[in-house]
């Protein structure tokens, strides 16, 4: 089989938190970005499949995909793409530079794209594909594969930034001023605003996830160190569920590896992804938990 789920049976499940779910009935369904981009049901099994790499994406409200494109000879700086279930492209649009590594569907209609390049910015286009607003980013150009990832319109109008090689995550208002930044243990991946305040942050080689106050304090950590079996190999994307427990992508995991592993508060793991693809997944989206929807887009 093309993948398939594993849930671990845990003796404490009845104290952890779940809501009442046991920790060997968690199932979830899930996007999956990277070399390979595909949708997996709760039971398993592949629900939807596209033949292309993606760097970031998500299910919208009406079913269909965003998702932002690799580098590709139809899309040589990236690019943002939505389309249908069944393939039909109803939005498309081209990067201007290295690449495109972020997508984000906004109020409006409009999309938030984040470009690598000489000028590191973040865009927000229309459905015409019209830039309604740039924000120049200060962040380094050696080396424009690491200069961001997974940037995020905030409830308040300001973008927040995780910048790799520069190892900061920053928060920029729309005329591109710095009004918070956190120094990280490693280079950020992606970086989520909380409801509560705080900041919950991937730090990709450093194998690590942090969780930051308002004033830049760590909460909470976890690492290779705190997990048995050491799964987390290249932490780029992570999802705080509504249960509290916290899914993290092991990127540079191949076929028969852990790909995402979900963790509980005090550091128990309660699932796991497993399948037999090559591809490991760059970034991703957690759908559902046993069939209830996780809402992951804060800002739809």
């Amino acid at each position: 089989m093309i993948a398939h789920s594993r849930t671990l049976a845990v003796l404490v499940g009845a104290i952890i938190g779940l809501k009442g779910w046991a920790a060997d009935t968690i199932t979830h369904s899930f996007l999956a970005a990277g070399g390979q981009t595909y949708i997996v049901n709760g039971d398993g099994k592949t629900a939807w499949n596209l033949g292309e790499s993606t760097r970031d994406g998500w299910v919208l409200d009406n079913g269909n995909l965003l998702l932002a494109m690799s580098k590709s000879a139809n899309f040589p700086g990236g690019g943002v793409r939505e389309i249908t279930r069944d393939g039909k492209v109803v939005f498309e649009y081209k990067g201007t530079q290295s690449e495109v590594n972020t997508v984000q569907a906004l109020p409006g209609g409009r999309y938030l794209l984040g470009e690598a390049g000489s000028k590191p910015r973040l865009l927000e286009i229309d459905r015409d594909g019209k830039t309604v607003a740039e924000v120049p980013l200060q962040a380094q150009t050696k080396d424009h594969h690491l200069q961001t990832r997974m940037s995020r319109k905030l409830p308040n109008g300001n973008y927040l930034v995780p910048q790799l090689l520069d190892r900061v995550v920053r928060e920029y208002t729309a005329e591109g001023k710095i009004v918070w930044e956190l120094k990280t243990p490693n280079m950020p991946f992606t970086a989520i605003r909380l409801p509560d305040g705080n900041t919950l942050i991937g730090c990709t080689l450093g194998d690590l996830v942090i969780e930051v106050d308002a004033k830049g304090n760590e909460v909470w950590r976890v690492t290779n160190e705190d997990l048995p079996g050491k799964p987390i190999n290249d932490a780029c994307g992570e999802q705080r569920l509504k249960s509290g427990n916290t899914v993290i992508t092991s990127h540079h995991n191949s076929a028969g590896q852990t790909k995402l592993t979900e963790v509980t508060r005090d550091k128990k793991i309660v699932w796991k992804h497993t399948d037999d693809r090559k591809a490991g997944i760059h970034h991703f989206q957690i759908l559902d938990t046993n069939g209830t929807s996780e809402g992951a887009n804060p800002l739809k």
